[in-house]
Order: structure tokens, then sequence, then C-alpha cells
């Protein structure tokens, strides 16, 4: 199973280095790691997306609270919460027809076009990961010259927040 788990960590040198160890030292795998520093420039916020059962899960968060550095820990899967994950594409878009496709397709995805050259256009996407490959999808991928994505981020809904 899919899951969430949001950490806010001492905004020190190697702790990164010590988490991700954690995770590649007994064989688990993080298939998307988003890190950034907090309104409090002591702490930085990590968001890490990994598979396993509620017996591995719960071991991994053991692990990760014994670490100096985790100040504190949440799996955002057991509640309610806002993902969303960043993209750029750039894309060919050469001859009027081929631009104006690109056009319409970022239009129904609410996608920004934030850069234009002569063949390419860069566009920025923001969404679940279903939406971006969708997108991905949708613009064949004859046309994708490459792809730049975040990772995803979460954020518990209503008044439940992960602060100390």
């Amino acid at each position: 199973m899919r899951h969430i788990v949001s950490l806010l960590v001492e905004n020190e040198a190697g702790a990164l280095s010590r988490i991700s160890g954690l995770f590649s030292a007994r064989g688990y795998n993080i298939e998307s790691l988003t890190v950034a520093t907090t309104e409090d420039h002591t702490l930085s916020r990590m968001t890490i997306i990994t598979t396993g059962s509620d017996r591995i899960i719960e071991q991994i968060t053991k692990q990760l609270n014994k670490l100096v550095d985790v100040v504190k820990l949440q799996d955002f899967t057991e509640g309610n919460f806002i993902e969303r994950e960043m993209m750029f594409v750039k894309v060919k878009a050469v001859g009027d027809d081929q631009r104006a496709e690109v056009k319409r397709l970022s239009d129904i995805f609410r996608a920004r076009i934030i850069d234009v050259t002569d063949t390419t256009f860069c566009i920025e996407l923001t969404g679940s990961g279903d939406k971006l490959e969708a997108y991905i999808k949708a613009m064949h991928e004859n046309n994708v010259i490459e792809v730049v994505r975040s990772g995803s981020m979460g954020i518990l809904r209503g008044e439940k927040a992960l602060t100390i």
C-alpha cells in the first residue's frame, strides 16, 4: 500500500542522508522525496512517498522517530489530506497546428505555458500524479522532449497540522 509520510526535521547538514540511509539500509524504496525549509528556518519539512504493508510502515515510522534529526512525524494515509505534485514538460511545438494543439491541451488541463521558443513550449502543471500522467499521455510521448517532476507534497485538511 502507498503511504505519504511527512516529517519535521532539524534543518542541519546530514539529516537527509541519515533519513534516506535508514530506508536503504533496510531495503525500503522511496518513490518520491521533497524537502524544504519551513516558516521556522531551524526546521525542514520532508514528504516521503513509500510503499509497504502496515507492518513495514509501522517499522519505518518507529525507526524514523528514533533518529535525532526527526522532530515530528505523521503518516498522512491515516487521515484526510491534500496531495499535489508539480511538473515541467518541454514539448515540440512546430507549426501552427501543433502549437494550437499544445495550447488547447494545456487549457483543458489548466496548465500554464511558461516558456516559448520557435520550436518548443515549456509547460507548468500542478495536480495529482494521475492528472500529470494523463497530460503526458495526451501530449503524445513523441512530442515530449523532457519531463521534470517535483514529487508529491501533502498537507492535512482542516485544523490539524504537523507542527511542534
